[in-house]
């Protein structure tokens, strides 16, 4: 193995593993931190250790894998085993768009966010102007002190069944569930 061949090969180490790939893999995606080891001042810029040749990150090392073989194969999966905002993190640190992230892998990848959006979904609104008089309402009474009408009482329960399928079981129940054409 001559000279030039070594002084094509750098030497990754990313939470204790070492990873050996081509400068020229590297360069399959620039702009991104990962390239950015192929530029001349990268020793001065990164952790280097001249001794052992190699650029350390305290990252996420099975992640890294999927990341590195991003650069070599052009398609960027997603490993089952670690959860969505960790990938996702590890992603924008080596400067990846997680729009990259192959069809087959996607749900997976999303299956985080669409939880969070769903918790989110079961967050009290914030009280409005007219709900200010919440203790009223609770009691089921009037600013006069009298009691409220049965459909006072009962629209709101009856609009949240119909508009917000999180409202209660029966809306659960009540809302049609999507079809795929």
């Amino acid at each position: 193995m001559g000279k030039n061949e070594d002084s094509d090969k750098i030497v990754i180490n990313v939470g204790g593993i070492r990873h050996e790939t081509y400068r020229s893999t590297l360069k399959t995606l620039p702009g991104t931190r990962l390239s950015w080891l192929t530029e001349p001042d990268a020793f001065s810029n990164f952790d280097y250790d001249p001794k052992t040749d190699e650029f350390f990150f305290d990252r996420h090392p099975q992640v890294f894998a999927y990341v590195l073989n991003y650069y070599r194969t052009g398609k960027l999966h997603c490993p089952a085993d670690v959860c969505g905002p960790l990938y996702e993190e590890e992603l924008a640190f080596w400067g990846i768009d997680e729009t990259d992230v192959e069809a087959c892998c996607w749900m997976n990848y999303r299956q985080h966010r669409d939880a969070e959006e769903a918790l989110d979904s079961f967050e009290a609104p914030e009280p409005t102007e007219e709900e200010e008089d919440g203790d009223l309402k609770r009691l089921c009474l009037q600013e006069d002190g009298r009691k409220l009408g049965w459909w006072k009482r009962l629209q709101p329960k009856v609009w949240a069944l119909f508009e917000d399928p999180y409202s209660s079981k029966a809306a659960r129940v009540m809302y049609p569930l999507p079809t795929c054409i």
